[in-house]
């Protein structure tokens, strides 16, 4: 009889302010695993509040990978995410843990788990230069607009603040004239992994209102001070870093006299937008078992339910100490 040898890997995805921070340590203990954060603003030391960076308690003695790993002005991309991964998630399983990836990135998490090829569309630098420039002299927002004319499907996964992404996307068009979503649809879809996906949704305005809760409650805690540190540092409003969401709205409250007010609701507008722009690259992702969380309060049973369907999965081999 032949054995799967592929090895093990856990995700669990979901939306923005989903909760899938607290469901993920208690998953973790109950399974014996090691977290990969699948975030691509987690990264980024002295980030914490906007992020939604889970604290040292928080872990509660569960081993996190890929958690204040770069400063601000350093690059993170999908293919140095792809590389940690693939050296990351065998060293897990060598120590007899289970590799567990935890985010809310889609094309991040994805291109690991299927093992997404992004090199072979070369590169043009006088290309990226001259998008550069037309971002900063109309706004990225009509960057945005150029994509959205050759590459809607992509338009609709990134946002405009999202610069760098965006120029890459029409970079690969102008080398290749194949779109980004063409090429990502055209992927193989075989796994190096023997993958369990696990996904949490909820209802969509119950989302939005815990979005603007999760916002509230990241100004109270001191999420302009945080900005203002940074820029005190010297980082730039123009790192890639810092036009993530949380930073760039702050920077123009702080920067360009945009007020506190106006730049909260600009942020819990966009933020409600990524939410449903992650969504909706979760749609097109396949084998992922879905809990609806509700409105969060039935911890237990969602977490009894995340249990049920990786006990299903990984049945036999794993560490399983959760006591119904």
């Amino acid at each position: 009889m032949m054995t799967n040898k592929k090895p093990k890997l856990l995700v669990l995805l979901g939306p923005t302010a989903v909760g899938k921070t607290k469901l993920s340590i208690e998953i973790a203990k109950a399974f014996s695993c090691e977290i990969i954060s699948g975030d691509s603003m987690q990264v980024y030391r002295g980030m914490d509040i906007g992020t939604a960076k889970i604290t040292r308690d928080e872990m509660d003695g569960v081993r996190h990978h890929l958690v204040d790993v770069l400063n601000p002005d350093e690059d993170f991309s999908v293919a140095l995410f792809q590389d940690w991964c693939k050296t990351l998630i065998p060293e897990i399983s060598a120590r007899n843990k289970l590799p567990f990836i935890v985010g809310g990135t889609g094309l991040y998490i994805e291109s690991v788990c299927y093992e997404f090829q992004f090199t072979e569309a070369g590169a043009d630098d006088e290309f990226r230069e001259a998008q550069q420039q037309f971002a900063l002299q109309n706004g990225p927002e009509a960057l945005h607009a150029k994509l959205a004319i050759i590459d809607p499907v992509s338009a609709a996964r990134l946002h405009y603040n999202d610069v760098r992404r965006v120029i890459r996307a029409l970079e690969i068009y102008h080398l290749t004239g194949v779109t980004l979503s063409s090429r990502l649809e055209s992927q193989s879809k075989e796994s190096p992994y023997d993958l369990c996906f696990v996904g949490l949704t909820m209802d969509r305005q119950m989302l939005y209102n815990r979005i603007e809760q999760r916002i509230d409650e990241m100004i109270s805690l001191g999420l302009v001070d945080e900005v203002q540190n940074l820029l005190n540092q010297g980082y730039s409003r123009n790192l890639v870093s810092m036009q993530g969401l949380g930073y760039k709205e702050i920077v123009e409250h702080l920067e360009d006299g945009v007020p506190l007010l106006a730049a909260i609701e600009k942020l819990k507008r966009d933020t409600r937008r990524y939410a449903k722009r992650q969504l909706s690259w979760f749609r097109h992702m396949r084998d992922i078992s879905w809990i609806d969380v509700g409105d969060g309060q039935n911890f237990s049973g969602n977490l009894m339910a995340a249990h049920a369907i990786i006990a299903g999965k990984f049945p036999t081999d794993l560490e399983y100490n959760y006591k119904h």
